[in-house]
């Protein structure tokens, strides 16, 4: 919660290394407070609270370090450009967030930060998300998160519950999925946090798991073995984690039916509140929707009906953490959604209006998607 994250984690954090740094020539440590230190926000008033404390705390700490090599900073930033009063709501554009990612894994050397990133995730301003995973009677049920994670989280974190033979996987697909450093650090955060939620939920499960990875192995690969504790497979086709198929449905302990349900139906409520995305991607799906035609068209057909240019439309939905080719997936989704409902139509007409080259193609993506063939779907809603 806010109290941990804003004032328990730094004092833990500094507590751990004061002593280390103590022992440096030089060294500093810089606590994050706020404005709202000093003039509090009465409807974030725990916000604001804890932003005071590490103020204070602050005080305290540079005046006990005082004859040390240790000085103590604090920065308490001026307002800025996010709505306090809705923290689940507040977003970082992707290059700031790859700037970060980069910064935080150079700064800690003893530790890969996208494991610690992951590890320590939890779904703090969304806690019935977090309710509803722990409270599963099955993995299977657990894995309906993943859809919630993508729409009200983040839209990168697109993964996918594919079922062949006797393996299910969760596979993470979209651009943010390929091998890039930045990609890589995204790719194992995400990872790390969904071993970490396996654990808690299936702890058997995982003399059983295996991953897969698409990056090479890295200069560092011999600490995936002991951070994820299973077998690493590195240059796979896709990012994905194998279990058993078997255990998808097998009851697990925590289940709680009652107080499953209920954070389900407080997400779906979410999610039904849950205003469409502004800008540019709002235009580009609401024009992709119009005219679906444009689905099968490519990237310029679709710049000249927005009157832009190609590479402008690129560089302005990367500005709004947004990729072409993530926004068509989601669109086809949803349309292919709709159109399934409709009995009929056939699937082979409604690859054609999606864009695809044939029904097989449309096929493998719908699968990947929904984790299950548009027969399947269509099978299930009726």
């Amino acid at each position: 919660g806010l109290v941990t994250t804003n004032l328990l984690g730094p004092v833990r954090v500094s507590a751990a290394f004061v002593e280390h740094l103590k022992r440096q020539p030089d060294a500093t440590i810089i606590n994050n407070s706020s404005v709202l230190a000093f003039i509090p926000i009465a409807v974030t008033a725990l916000y604001s609270a804890t932003k005071a404390a590490i103020h204070s705390y602050s005080l305290s700490q540079r005046f006990m370090l005082r004859d040390t090599s240790v000085k103590v900073l604090e920065i308490a930033p001026p307002w800025v450009d996010t709505d306090l009063i809705h923290l689940e709501e507040a977003t970082v554009t992707v290059p700031k967030m790859e700037q970060l990612m980069e910064a935080c894994v150079a700064l800690s050397p003893q530790q890969h930060f996208p494991f610690v990133l992951g590890e320590a995730f939890a779904f703090d301003y969304l806690p019935d998300i977090g309710t509803f995973l722990a409270t599963s009677p099955t993995l299977r049920e657990a894995a309906r998160v993943f859809d919630w994670v993508r729409e009200l989280i983040n839209p990168y974190i697109d993964v996918q519950l594919v079922e062949q033979g006797e393996v299910a996987s969760l596979v993470l697909v979209g651009e943010r999925a390929a091998t890039a450093a930045q990609d890589r650090y995204f790719v194992e955060s995400v990872f790390a946090s969904i071993v970490r939620f396996g654990r808690m939920l299936s702890g058997d499960v995982e003399q059983f798991t295996q991953l897969r990875f698409r990056h090479s192995p890295p200069a560092y690969a011999a600490i995936y073995a002991a951070h994820f504790r299973v077998p690493v497979r590195f240059s796979q086709q896709e990012n994905a984690l194998d279990i058993p198929r078997s255990f998808l449905d097998r009851p697990l302990g925590g289940a709680y039916r009652h107080l499953h349900d209920q954070a389900a139906q407080r997400v779906g409520q979410r999610l039904a509140r849950q205003p469409r995305r502004g800008g540019l991607v709002a235009d580009v799906e609401a024009a992709l929707e119009r005219e679906p035609r444009l689905l099968r068209l490519g990237i310029d057909a679709l710049a000249r009906s927005l009157a832009l240019h190609p590479r402008t439309l690129q560089r302005r939905l990367r500005e709004e953490g947004e990729s072409f080719g993530d926004l068509l997936a989601r669109v086809r989704y949803r349309l292919a959604q709709q159109a399934l409902q409709d009995p009929s139509r056939d699937i082979e007409s409604i690859s054609e209006q999606l864009g695809f080259s044939d029904r097989r193609s449309f096929t493998r993506a719908f699968t990947r998607w929904a984790g299950m063939s548009p027969s399947q779907f269509r099978a299930r809603g009726s």
